[in-house]
């Protein structure tokens, strides 16, 4: 057994990927095009950032880059963290994260679980020296005991996605996919995704919805990270500034989807499904339900269910916190639903 297939072996390691797929039954009840999610939630650290996360440790002790004993420092809003700090914790190592303020409590509890330690930044705009992706740089770089992952510039993340996450949803489709919805944050899914499917048949649509406060869209359609105001909802999905991962996202269409949307969309899967997302999750799908009603019925559209909802009770089904950003939390009846979202 080579180094690599060690590492990847290693206790619940093991047990990251090979996702299962569902259908959102009521979407496509709606729309009349088969919505399905891939369950990345079911990954050992809870989110679809376990790929990514192990896919940079192990090739960086492949390489020799991270050698035992020496710590892992990254920047991230919570999601590759915890990723880190897992994996970090299986293979025996020290997981420094650094972290905006203003995260979800949840992040934290659990970063705790593992052992990991967290340093909290200014949430400033990346243009001041106290953001946490530079502050984090400037850690990792400190130390030659310090191995600083850089998950927004790292070809090993979007390598994850390429290699082995795109491939099973490819599999598990049977090859028979429409459109695939794919957020962006560090832009390694979106990479890695984009890449692999447009690869197997370039009439797969790749669209890319995009929270309020980010720059993506802005970037796709006229080449500059403009920003439409900050981040209420969502965390750890949503940039502002050119990353490497977005050098291989090949994407057809994107589009922002604000927080009332989302909301009201989360409150009504709770109701009709029992579904309880995680923030990431829930803009992935409501892009697919946008993107079903903009194409029409008879679509099969492919999304990411990337963490549970059990990260956003703080924020997102939290009427306190609603109530303070003035977000509408009650369940609306589906012609609401529908006239919301054909509106975008």
């Amino acid at each position: 057994m080579d180094l690599r297939t060690k590492l990847k072996s290693t206790g619940l390691l093991q047990v990251i990927g090979n996702t299962p797929m569902m259908k959102v039954q009521s979407l496509s009840a709606l729309t009349g095009s088969d919505i399905f999610m891939k369950c990345e939630n079911l990954n050992p650290g809870g989110t679809i950032k376990d790929r990514p996360a192990l896919n940079m440790v192990v090739e960086a002790i492949v390489r020799g880059d991270l050698k035992p004993g020496m710590t892992i420092v990254e920047g991230t809003a919570g999601n590759t963290g915890i990723g880190l700090a897992m994996v970090g914790k299986a293979l025996g190592h020290k997981v420094i994260v650094v972290m905006p303020k203003g995260m979800a409590i949840e992040k934290h509890k659990i970063l705790k679980l593992y052992g990991a330690e967290i340093v909290e930044a200014e949430a400033v705009p990346y243009s001041n020296d106290g953001h946490f992706f530079k502050v984090g740089k400037k850690i990792g770089q400190s130390s030659p005991d310090y191995w600083w992952a850089n998950q927004f510039d790292n070809p090993d993340n979007y390598l994850a996605h390429y290699q082995s996450t795109a491939p099973e949803m490819y599999e598990q489709m049977d090859g028979r996919i429409d459109a695939v919805i794919v957020a962006a944050g560090s832009g390694g899914t979106a990479a890695g995704v984009s890449k692999y499917m447009k690869e197997k048949n370039h009439n797969i649509k790749v669209v890319m919805p995009d929270p309020s406060g980010s720059g993506i869209v802005n970037f796709f359609g006229r080449g500059t990270w403009d920003s439409d105001g900050s981040y209420t909802m969502t965390e750890g999905v949503g940039i502002t500034r050119m990353v490497e991962n977005f050098n291989h996202i090949k994407q057809d269409s994107c589009y922002t989807i604000n927080d009332q949307m989302l909301t009201s969309l989360a409150m009504y899967l709770r109701e009709k499904e029992g579904l309880v997302l995680g923030m990431s999750s829930m803009l992935n799908l409501a892009g697919a339900f946008t993107t079903a009603l903009r194409y029409g019925a008879g679509q099969r559209i492919c999304t990411f269910l990337c963490d549970g909802g059990e990260r956003a009770i703080s924020k997102m089904y939290n009427p306190e916190f609603l109530a303070e950003k003035k977000i509408d939390g009650s369940l609306l009846p589906e012609k609401e639903i529908l006239e919301m979202f054909k509106k975008l």
